[in-house]
């Protein structure tokens, strides 16, 4: 097993030859059950999710009545506690998409539009994206987040940016608007030639048979976006900033941290289309260390390459199923037990585009931070 630590990340990288094992070889080592997907276990899951969120927001009745910086301490802990548990939330949806809930995708579609879109996240059009971003991971053609920038393709300011100060800006800026940017206007995503956004159901992100279902998450999201407007006639939109505003704030920064941690480390490789291969790609990615927040957010960011490896699988059997694949894995399995900060701010560092090294290595690309 390899293990990336913040002192050798680049000197020892994640091997890019094809790995010497099969998919087939590493489900079989996998126990069969952690393939059983339970309605109920899954069901239990949300339900704690829900109930604590709720204990959450109904102990915002009593913030009320705190004076002074008391109060608003006691709503930054609310914040970061909601947050936190949404977020546990927003995995269980993501879940949905996978078909990994229940053994009935129309539950697992229903459970995760709703879930999703009080999330305010389109649940058809970002499942079917997400879909593709794990058909072409590490495919530096054809991924669907955060496909990394070719050396050409860097802007001018981020000469001007790749400083302490700067990066600080970049990561403030990715963590609040990267999300919306995303699903708005297909910000680090794969570059299309029209318009490419998740609300747009003729979008080239989406075939013919899916854009009925992006109209369906447009319209729930209308609908829920009523919802919160009546509450914020009724309660005041001051207190729904609060309650709900600032903690999906700190949800979509999770998600964004989360996702580019997973997908970015300089140890990792990326492939043109002519060098490509499916598991090959599903490996270019690493598994951080959230310490309880693992728990919370149900092992997405612990156990992600199992989640690569087979995306249809529960979460609550994912910790399992890494035990049983690092050995095959082997040098091919990727962990970092980096502090998240750090490496976040490594990463922004470090990994700014991609280039090919060498000639015998023209469709492996690796991440680079010369700019001069």
């Amino acid at each position: 097993m390899m293990v990336l630590s913040e002192i050798d990340n680049v000197a020892r990288r994640a091997p890019s030859a094809k790995p010497p094992f099969t998919l087939g070889q590493l489900k079989k080592v996998v126990p069969s059950r952690c393939f059983n997907r339970s309605l109920v276990r899954s069901s239990l899951y949300l339900a704690v999710d829900i109930f604590i969120s709720s204990l959450l927001l109904h102990a915002t009745r009593f913030i009320s009545f705190v004076p002074g910086q008391s109060g608003w301490v006691l709503w930054a802990i609310y914040w970061i506690l909601q947050g936190c548990v949404l977020t546990g939330v927003w995995v269980i949806a993501h879940e949905c998409g996978h078909h990994a809930f229940s053994d009935y995708a129309w539950v697992d579609d229903l459970v995760g539009l709703l879930l999703h879109s009080c999330l305010l996240v389109p649940y058809f059009s970002w499942k079917y994206s997400h879909r593709r971003h794990h058909s072409n991971t590490g495919n530096i053609e054809r991924d669907e987040v955060f496909v990394p920038k070719t050396r050409a393709e860097v802007p001018s300011l981020t000469k001007l940016l790749n400083n302490p100060p700067g990066r600080i800006l970049q990561i403030a800026i990715t963590l609040t608007l990267g999300w919306p940017s995303y699903l708005l206007f297909n910000v680090s995503g794969r570059k299309y030639e029209q318009f490419a956004s998740h609300y747009y159901p003729n979008a080239p992100i989406f075939n013919v048979r899916e854009r009925l279902q992006v109209l369906v998450s447009d319209v729930a999201l209308l609908g829920v976006a009523y919802c919160l407007y009546q509450v914020g006639i009724a309660f005041g939109f001051s207190w729904l900033l609060k309650v709900y505003g600032i903690p999906l704030l700190i949800v979509n920064g999770f998600l964004v941290l989360i996702t580019f941690l997973q997908h970015t480390h300089p140890a990792l490789p990326h492939y043109t289309g002519s060098e490509w291969e499916w598991l090959r790609g599903a490996l270019t990615t690493v598994d951080r260390d959230y310490g309880i927040l693992n728990h919370v957010f149900h092992h997405i960011a612990d156990t992600h390459v199992a989640h690569h490896i087979f995306s249809t699988m529960p979460h609550y059997h994912a910790e399992e199923a890494t035990r049983a694949l690092k050995p095959v894995l082997g040098e091919y399995y990727q962990v970092d037990s980096t502090p998240i900060y750090t490496a976040l701010l490594r990463e922004f560092k470090e990994c700014i585009y991609v280039e090919v090294e060498s000639p015998q290595e023209t469709g492996i690309l690796w991440y680079k931070n010369k700019l001069s």
